[in-house]
């Protein structure tokens, strides 16, 4: 086996956490990286600049749980950046470029756990940026659910209450709501 500063070197893997608004992903996230920094682990944690919802730098979740972090323009920053980590935690990866997936690629081979975050699918239902690929080539993936607000099932997708065709708009409760399968089928009718 091999050391750095007398810690073990662990083989890299790629962890993907998805699923709807409101489902826990951001919050699962924060968890993992948690246990990592008490494990001793050297750790830092990315999020797209253009994520100011809740605070500038930190990863802020819905409920206010909150975790420093790196904002960053593209993802090519997060090798640079991440140079010298255990484990790299990148936050709402659906905002980043297709290039994500080589970068997270590039730091398992190295030796990085990588754990990302992110919308699985639009608000139209459609899988959402570099997703589909970071959730093909990870070593694991955990897909969190939110909770329908019209009927209390699953909630299968992030559906957008205002009136707006833009594929990136950054909202809240104000914005979106998670449903399931069948209400959405609903609300889509009605629309």
């Amino acid at each position: 086996m091999e050391y750095r500063n007398g810690e073990m070197i662990r083989a890299g893997r790629i962890e993907v956490v998805c699923g709807s608004m409101f489902s826990g992903k951001t919050e699962e996230l924060i968890r993992r990286m948690k246990r990592a920094q008490f494990a001793h682990q050297r750790v830092e944690i990315f999020k797209p600049s253009i994520d100011v919802r809740y605070s500038e730098e930190d990863v802020v979740t819905h409920e206010g749980v909150t975790i420093s972090s790196t904002p960053v323009d593209n993802s090519s920053s997060i090798l640079l950046l991440g140079a010298d980590c255990d484990v790299i935690g990148i936050d709402e990866a659906q905002f980043f470029d297709e290039n994500i997936v080589e970068v997270c690629n590039t730091l398992a081979n190295n030796g990085v756990r990588v754990i990302v975050a992110g919308l699985d699918m639009d608000f139209k239902g459609i899988p959402f940026g570099p997703m589909p690929a970071l959730c093909a080539i990870a070593d694991d993936v955990t897909k969190v659910h939110a909770i329908c607000v019209r009927c209390g099932a699953q909630a299968y997708v992030s559906h957008r209450k205002v009136q707006n065709d833009k594929r990136v708009l950054l909202g809240e409760v104000n914005e979106y709501e998670p449903l399931c399968r069948e209400c959405y089928k609903e609300v889509m009718k009605g629309e």
